[in-house]
């Protein structure tokens, strides 16, 4: 939602060009709307192409950023059990119980490398070029009037079609991210279902250019959840994690009844 937001807000509505002034329009605005066509001049002078490619660009230079993410993601849902077992010892609302509460969590966290900024920041970081994108659009008339496939880049998506596979796509990111998690909860539910209603709600009001970064980025993050947060994957190292310990509690209780019966 705050990512909506600001991307909504704007600064400006006035058309941007060489001799536009202040740091946002000037450097940030106009000079993302040459390289999107910069980037359209390579495929024929198709700006959704144009789009698309910046789209990629954006993703492939975050992908650090989000794997690291994935991986705090993935320590921090693995050691939801005991975060719990610690809530529940500090469930008291005095300020002296809730100071110990933090003070536990951030140690439980510092010992299993878990960073909870990590989670939000790649999409910190990608909130201003999805803003310089939509300002991009709405400002520079030769984008807002483009065309790709039968949308217009500056209205929404006659079809809705790409509204339904931002939403798609949104979806089952936040599905498989649900499935790799080895609790879940009604929040993870409800995000799951939330969120890909809420995408296609707001991409109704939104120029197709922006809907299609949304499609792309989405399907990105689903590719990459696949690969960096396999659920399948996990579950089966969990699952193999959990036989190994039920084998070493059986081997130490048969070893302890031999060594009983000797006596």
């Amino acid at each position: 939602m705050l990512l909506v937001a600001v991307t909504l807000a704007g600064c400006g509505t006035s058309p941007v060009d060489v001799h536009s002034t202040g740091i946002w329009d000037r450097y940030v605005i106009y000079n993302a709307a040459q390289f999107i066509k910069w980037l359209s001049a390579l495929f024929g002078g198709s700006y959704g192409m144009g789009i698309i490619a910046f789209t990629l660009i954006i993703r492939i230079v975050i992908f650090p950023l989000s794997a690291m993410s994935m991986k705090s993601m993935t320590k921090q849902s693995e050691i939801t059990p005991q975060l719990k077992e610690i809530q529940q010892k500090y469930k008291s609302k005095d300020p002296e119980t809730q100071e110990k509460l933090m003070k536990e969590t951030r140690k439980l966290y510092a010992d299993n490398g878990v960073r909870p900024m990590m989670s939000i920041l790649p999409m910190l970081v990608q909130m201003p070029f999805l803003f310089a994108l939509y300002q991009a659009i709405y400002r520079t008339e030769s984008l807002k009037a483009g065309t790709f496939l039968w949308m217009q880049l500056g209205n929404p998506d006659p079809l809705y079609i790409t509204m339904i596979l931002a939403a798609l796509f949104t979806g089952l990111t936040s599905y498989m991210s649900m499935l790799a998690q080895p609790v879940r909860n009604g929040m993870s539910m409800a995000m799951t279902i939330g969120m890909p209603i809420f995408i296609f709600i707001i991409a109704l009001k939104l120029p197709s250019a922006v809907t299609i970064y949304w499609v792309v980025t989405n399907a990105f993050s689903l590719v990459q959840q696949l690969i960096l947060q396999n659920p399948f994957k996990l579950r089966k190292e969990r699952e193999a994690k959990v036989a190994a310990e039920k084998a070493r509690e059986k081997a130490l209780r048969k070893a302890k009844k031999r060594a009983l019966s000797k006596r």
